[in-house]
């Protein structure tokens, strides 16, 4: 006999063995319009209920070898409708065992898995389980072929995966996904995308202590117009935020004449004055000393990262005020013991010889060390011009004996070229 009932019977709110019977006879519907029709009164009526098992066992169901694609895809596609309509604990659960039970067939139901998907890792998120958010978020079949998607949209989950890499901490996941993202993005991508992916490339920077680097992309943030961003306007807090970033990277930046000169820009403009770490920034600048106190108080304003402790012990913000006295330093003093300035920056004489070594390597500071007396020679400004013109002295001196020697051994060559001018 045909069986007919709507979500009111009592036919849907029996248990779990019944329900499989329940689908048995409906299977027995010759007509597929009506099976499908039946199918999604019993679903829409366990959703209604919150009857997981029974939900769990329609997938199962659903997913059979016996089960045509073309009936399947359209219940699954109305069971994925119907998902906001549980609470969110219900959801998760009956979210992951469809995942589970799809994947295996997930050729059939692309887009349905997408936006399961997509639901769950946005409840993942606003619980805070980045890590979780993002491996389901990655899971989402976006190059298979079987279906035509538009780079934006894949542009926006590959930007979204790295922003969640990045509040998970982890810039090398991060990174991986930005890159992708670079790799469809043209002057045609969205311009809300194009912005995301500028932040979050800076953050990845930021959080893999590119500082310098990170500095630059923020401070690029900062400037962003309308005219960048097809006549949106960014709001004026998010500007400055970008700008205390830029700050904030600056200073712990390896000291040197690369971050020198980015100082000086910060230093230019008017905005900066405002920012409450800006007497920080202008003793910075200027290539003072910093105090312990000045110190403290700029800590505060940190991330977790920027205060990661380093191979030595040191964290990234001793690293860059110790580095950041000592070229202070090199203003001041002539020369000076490694005792005297490891005392000067508060770090042993070792370290202290250490990381001027390093900076000196570098290039980030000019001087000499003289380690069997234990003490460094500063070069002023005026000593590296002179040294730069002893230099060029020295080569245009040796091409001229190397030309004097070329006439002597071929005199006709010579003739020949001076003719010839």
């Amino acid at each position: 006999p045909r069986l007919m009932w709507s979500a009111n019977t009592t036919l849907a709110r029996v248990r779990a063995p019944a329900a499989a019977m329940a689908f048995d006879a409906i299977t027995s519907i010759s007509d597929q319009k009506t099976r499908i029709d039946r199918y999604k009164e019993l679903q829409a009526s366990l959703f209604q209920q919150g009857r997981v098992a029974e939900l769990n066992e329609l997938v199962d169901h659903m997913v059979s070898e016996d089960m045509s694609v073309i009936v399947s895809r359209q219940v699954i596609t109305e069971f994925v409708g119907l998902l906001p309509s549980l609470d969110t604990a219900l959801i998760k659960q009956v979210a992951v065992y469809a995942l589970e039970k799809l994947q295996p067939r997930v050729v059939s139901f692309e887009e349905q898995v997408t936006v399961i998907r997509e639901r769950l890792a946005a409840i993942y998120e606003a619980e805070e389980n980045w890590a979780e958010a993002a491996k389901t978020l990655t899971m989402i079949p976006l190059d298979t072929g079987n279906r035509v998607l538009d780079d934006d949209y894949k542009v926006e989950k590959y930007v979204h995966i790295a922003q969640l890499y990045l509040e998970d901490d982890e810039p090398v996941h991060a990174e991986a996904y930005i890159n992708r993202a670079s790799l469809l993005m043209t002057g045609e991508t969205d311009s809300g995308l194009r912005l995301r992916h500028k932040v979050c490339y800076a953050r990845i920077l930021d959080s893999k202590r590119k500082f310098l680097e990170a500095a630059l992309r923020y401070y690029q943030l900062s400037q962003i117009d309308a005219n960048e961003l097809g006549g949106k306007k960014v709001d004026d807090a998010e500007l400055m935020q970008a700008l205390r970033c830029a700050v904030t990277c600056a200073m712990l930046a390896p000291a040197g004449p690369q971050r020198s000169r980015f100082l000086a820009t910060l230093h230019k403009d008017e905005r900066c004055a405002k920012l409450p770490t800006f007497s920080v920034l202008e003793k910075t600048f200027l290539e003072q000393v910093l105090e312990r106190h000045e110190v403290e108080r700029f800590a505060q304003t940190l991330q977790p990262h920027q205060m990661a402790t380093l191979e030595d012990g040191s964290t990234v913000l001793d690293r860059a005020v110790i580095e950041h006295n000592m070229l202070s330093a090199s203003k001041i003093y002539t020369n000076i013991s490694f005792e005297q300035l490891g005392a000067l920056v508060g770090i042993p004489s070792e370290q202290a010889e250490q990381i001027a070594a390093k900076m000196v390597s570098d290039g980030r500071m000019s001087a000499t060390i003289d380690q069997v007396d234990a003490i460094i020679d500063f070069q002023t400004e005026s000593e590296s011009i002179t040294n730069w013109d002893a230099s060029i002295a020295r080569v245009c001196h040796k091409t001229e004996k190397i030309v004097l020697r070329a006439v002597e051994r071929q005199p006709h060559l010579a003739a020949e070229m001076v003719s010839s001018s």
